[in-house]
Order: C-alpha cells, then structure tokens, then sequence
C-alpha cells in the first residue's frame, strides 16, 4: 500500500468494503480524500525540513486509515459536517504517534514495508517524530472544543498506559489473560473507539448513539489487535508489510502465545521451554517457536475469541439508527475477521 496516491489511499479502505450504497461511498471518498490532504499539510507544516521528513516519513509509507473513516462514519448519525475532517485528522495523528513508539519498543526494522523510523534516522528521532505528532494532535483538537481536548487527552492517556503495561509485562501472579485485554483495550481499543465518537460529537449526534459507537469501537479495537496478533504469527513480510514473528522477537506475549502456553501436546511443552523467562526469542529458537505457533490450536482459538468480540461489536450497533453507515460498520467487521482467514 505504501505506493498508493493520496488519492487512491483514501479509497483504498472503501474498496475492500464494497459499500453498496453509491451515495454513501461516493461522500466518505471525497471526505477521506480531504483529510488524507489535511493530515498531510499537518506533517508537513512543521518549521524545519528535517523535522517534516521525520514526522511525515510514516503518513506517506501507507496505512489503512481506519481511524479517519470511522470519524467519518460516526458523523453520519449526527447533522453538522464543521470539524469533522478535522477530527479525522486527530484520530490518525494520534496513530502515526503510536507507530513510531511501538516501532522503538520493539525495535522494528520495518514498517508498512518500508524501513521503520528507528531504522532510518535512529531511536532518539523516531521517538520525537512521534512525540511532535501528539503535540500536534493536542493543538488541532483544541480547535475543536473542550470535549474533543478532553475525548483525546483521555485516549492518549490510555493508549500510552497500554503500551507501558506491555513494555513492562504483567505483575508477578497476574494472570495473563486479563492482562492481555487491559493492555490490548488501551493500546488499540482507545483510539479506534474515540475514532468514531469523535466524528458523532462533532456531528451533533445524540449522546446516547455516541456512547453506542463508541462500544462497537472498543470491540472492534480488541478484534483488530487479535487479527494483528495472528497477522505477525501467520502472514509474510510480503503481505504484512512488518518483519513476521515481530511479538516473539520483541518479548510480547500477544493472544496466540498466551493460549499456546495452556497447550498440554509435546508442542505446547516445546514451545513453553523455548519462551521460558520471557524476554526476546531470537535465532533459531525465534523460527522453531514461530513453526509451533503456526500449528498451534491457539491460532484457532484465538480467532475464534475474535470472532466473538465482532459479534458484540454488531450487538452494539442494534442501539444506532439503521442508517446506511450501520452496514458499512457491519462491513468493517468482516474486514477485520478477513484478515486472518
């Protein structure tokens, strides 16, 4: 995706879901297109050339941009359009920022195929690059109102807990299931579901169908991070665009490893010896680790818990109004169960 125009970026997304309403395509189109130029004249806007390179080097490698279109669909249930892209805008600012500290923490050497920030200019610059894009975040949202301040502030608090608590690792005696979903509904979860509240605030929708948005965005966030927990255990570089078995090598205990550990096979006792003492999994026990993941029943079982958090996601849209944006939602779900079929 990293070869994409700006232009063809903003419809990349709206293709997969194949919205069949021509209307509603057809205006999501022209208000992603606006604020992929929005959120890039944001990165670029930055006073030293160096700087600008730095901040705008991962929102031209690639991306989905879920998050701008979930703000986008979560004005469709409200009536005012000001404000909207710009909201579209914070939620993506806020994600890029996340990238470039995951990237660090995990000490990637790419991202969206490309070589990761860390990689290119070095730990110190990719942590700053990221640290500017939350101060930039943090200045356009306060030109929206003090409940869009306060709606960032609140997810960034979260998504930066979440990362924190993954970096440390779960207590001595936690258990590491409830660990997971504490760190996966901050680091992921937090900023999917104020994606689409922020766009229905800023659109005048009624409280009540923000808050019912705002619950299908944090199951659709905990889904999301299981696909991408299965992607880096099962799909190529090639089709990922990130070096595969990344958790492993980062030390990270996503869903598949945790449930791999409960394994009572030779395999699972296997691969319990070779993560034993967590930390990092590198070489040769990197890929025989990864080989026993891959033929685990985790991997199942863990899309099969996906698959449960994206049937609560749609449970929470029967309280919206059946509006064509509800099927487009409905849709996105598919997408995230898709990815790892």
């Amino acid at each position: 995706m990293s070869t994409l125009s700006p232009s063809a970026r903003a419809r990349w997304l709206l293709n997969e879901l194949s919205i069949e309403d021509r209307e509603l395509d057809s205006r999501l189109s022209r208000s992603l297109e606006r604020a992929e130029q929005r959120l890039r004249e944001c990165v670029a806007d930055a006073s030293d050339p160096y700087v600008a390179e730095a901040v705008g080097y991962l929102v031209a490698a690639g991306g989905k941009r879920l998050r701008p279109l979930l703000a986008l669909l979560g004005a469709e249930f409200g009536t005012h359009a000001e404000g909207v892209h710009e909201a579209a805008v914070v939620a993506e600012l806020v994600h890029v920022a996340s990238l470039y500290h995951d990237d660090v923490m995990d000490e990637a050497l790419t991202r969206h195929g490309v070589p990761s920030a860390n990689a290119r200019w070095g730990q110190p610059t990719a942590v700053f690059a990221g640290d500017w894009l939350l101060a930039r975040a943090a200045r356009l949202s306060a030109r929206l109102g003090a409940e869009t301040v306060r709606l960032q502030a609140e997810a960034s608090d979260r998504l930066i807990l979440g990362q924190l608590r993954e970096l440390l690792g779960p207590q001595p005696g936690e258990d590491g299931l409830p660990y997971y979903f504490s760190v996966t509904a901050g680091k992921t979860a937090a900023l999917i579901s104020v994606s689409i509240r922020l766009g229905a605030i800023q659109a005048a929708a009624p409280p009540e169908v923000s808050s019912a948005l705002a619950e299908y965005g944090e199951h659709l966030g905990i889904a999301f991070q299981i696909s991408d927990d299965l992607l880096d255990i099962t799909a190529p570089q090639a089709q990922s665009g990130k070096d595969q078995g990344r958790d492993l090598s980062a030390g990270v205990a996503s869903l598949p490893v945790l449930l791999a550990r409960t394994d009572d096979r030779p395999e699972g006792a296997e691969l319990r010896g070779l993560l034993a003492g967590g930390g990092a999994v590198e070489g040769e026990r990197h890929r025989r680790a990864l080989e026993l993941l891959q033929c685990s029943p985790a991997v199942p079982q863990a899309r099969s818990i996906m698959n449960d958090r994206l049937a609560q996601a749609r449970l929470a849209l029967g309280a919206v109004p059946q509006l064509p944006a509800v099927k487009v939602l409905d849709a996105l779900c598919d997408f995230v169960s898709s990815r790892t079929a």
